[in-house]
């Protein structure tokens, strides 16, 4: 297993606030499952790609259909260009009449957050995604930064991100061993007073939560 990095609650350095990361989705009939992901890797790797992949992984619980991408970006203007990339091509991500939708989401790091670390952290990663209240945010990412520490100690998150366009909202992805590792490690936090952070559930709106596995080839997996 990789060792993640340590977060401290503190500020990183200017030029890791200013990655940029971008959670893109691609919908699929069942049946279409394994043509879908054929064009995913040429797309990704093609000479005029920008950013560095992260992860890719397939939904497994929630709404089944659907591959998650998040790859980081050094700035805006390079995610910018890469999202420009996609809005021209009429085969974004290779994968042609096999998608039924595609969506791509911008964010931008918990202050706190160092830079993603890849390598092999769990056989199941859980993408979930809190729609806030408006002005939510701020008061979302202190608590974090008070309780995260700690738990990524026991417990190493992926990345917690807050969203650049839409909603207010925030996404973390954690991996875990498994699916019942995931429930007993939360829950040992909530009794030991170490998750949920302060101040954050009653900014919470809604919340949607997909367990995914990573594909066999996924940096993060």
């Amino acid at each position: 297993m990789s060792k993640p990095v340590e977060i401290t609650g503190d500020d990183v350095s200017p030029a890791e606030q200013a990655l940029r990361y971008e959670l893109t989705t691609l919908a699929f009939r069942l049946p279409d499952a394994a043509a879908a992901k054929t064009g995913i890797d040429p797309w990704l790797t093609s000479s005029d790609a920008r950013g560095r992949l992260l992860g890719k992984w397939e939904a497994e619980h929630g709404v089944l259909g659907r591959i998650y991408v998040l790859r980081e970006f050094k700035d805006d203007a390079e995610l910018a260009a890469e999202r420009m990339r996609a809005a021209r091509s009429s085969r974004p991500f290779g994968a042609g009449n096999h998608l039924t939708d595609l969506t791509m989401q911008s964010f931008a790091p918990f202050p706190f957050m160092p830079r993603v670390t890849t390598g092999e952290f769990g056989s199941v990663y859980e993408i979930r995604d809190y729609h806030l209240v408006p002005g939510g945010i701020p008061a979302t990412i202190e608590g974090w930064r008070i309780k995260l520490p700690g738990r990524h100690l026991v417990d190493p998150i992926a990345v917690v991100m807050y969203a650049l366009d839409g909603p207010a909202r925030i996404v973390h992805i954690w991996p875990f061993p498994g699916l019942d590792e995931r429930v007993a490690v939360r829950q040992r936090l909530v009794d030991a007073g170490m998750w949920p952070p302060p101040g954050g559930p009653e900014h919470i709106l809604q919340a949607t939560s997909t367990m995914a596995w990573p594909l066999p080839d996924s940096p993060l997996h």
